[in-house]
C-alpha cells in the first residue's frame, strides 16, 4: 500500500514521483516562522503548528490540530523570506471532520477570522485525503511573492469539528533582501532634509 511500485513503466515520468523528490519540493515549512504563527480557533494552543511537517511524517496520526468552537480553522503563516507557492495538500481523518473547503490569502499579517469575507485568492473544495495524496495546484502568478499565507478552513464534511493532520505546501523560496532596502530609504530620506535647510535661510532674509 506504500506505493513502491509506483513509477514503474512510466518513462521519462518516473523520476517525477520518487519520494524523495516529492520531499524536497514540499520543504516550505522549514521556512515557516513558527514563533510568530498562528492558528485561530484551535482547541489546544500551539496544536495548529504540529501539522506543518516533514513530507516522511505525513501519515504520522500523533500530531494534529482540532477545531475548537465550531469547524473553522485559520492558520495565519509568516515566512521567514519570499515564496512562490505551487501547491497544497490538507489531510484529515477519513471521517466527516476532514477540511472540505479551503480559502487562501496572502500577505495579510494578523488575518481574524472577520477578514474572511473577503475574496480570497483562491479557494478549492477539498476531497477527503487521510493519505495525503491531492495536490491543489495554486494559481502561480497570484502566489509568485508571498510573504504571509492565511489558510482559512470554512468548512468539513459535516462534523461539529475538524481535525487535520497535516498540511503540505509546495513551492518555492528566496531569501528577503532587506538591506537593500534600508539603504534606499536613507538615501531618500536625506535629499528633502537638505533643500528645507537651503530654502529656510532665503525666507529669513525677506522678513528682515
Amino acid at each position: 500500500m506504500s506505493g513502491h511500485g509506483h513509477g514503474h513503466g512510466h518513462g521519462g515520468c518516473e523520476g517525477e514521483h520518487e519520494p524523495a523528490e516529492r520531499g524536497l519540493e514540499y520543504g516550505l515549512y522549514q521556512k515557516i516562522d513558527l514563533e510568530k504563527m498562528q492558528c485561530l480557533n484551535e482547541s489546544r494552543d500551539g496544536d495548529g503548528k504540529l501539522v506543518f511537517k516533514p513530507w516522511d511524517q505525513r501519515h504520522e496520526r500523533d500530531k494534529y490540530v482540532e477545531s475548537d468552537a465550531d469547524e473553522e480553522l485559520l492558520f495565519n503563516i509568516p515566512f521567514t523570506g519570499s515564496v512562490k507557492l505551487k501547491g497544497i495538500i490538507i489531510s484529515g481523518e477519513n471521517d466527516d471532520s476532514h477540511p472540505a473547503e479551503v480559502r487562501l490569502y496572502k500577505n495579510i499579517p494578523q488575518m481574524s477570522f472577520d477578514d474572511t469575507g473577503r475574496e480570497p485568492e483562491q479557494a478549492f473544495r477539498l476531497n477527503r485525503d487521510p493519505d495525503a495524496e491531492l495536490e491543489y495546484p495554486t494559481k502561480i502568478a497570484r502566489f509568485s511573492n508571498v510573504q504571509h499565507l492565511s489558510i482559512h478552513i470554512s468548512k468539513n464534511f459535516g462534523e461539529e469539528n475538524t481535525r487535520v493532520y497535516y498540511i503540505g505546501l509546495r513551492g518555492e523560496f528566496s531569501q528577503a533582501h532587506r538591506h537593500e532596502v534600508t539603504i534606499c530609504n536613507y538615501e531618500a530620506s536625506a535629499n528633502p532634509a537638505d533643500h528645507k535647510v537651503e530654502s529656510v535661510i532665503p525666507q529669513t532674509n525677506f522678513i528682515s
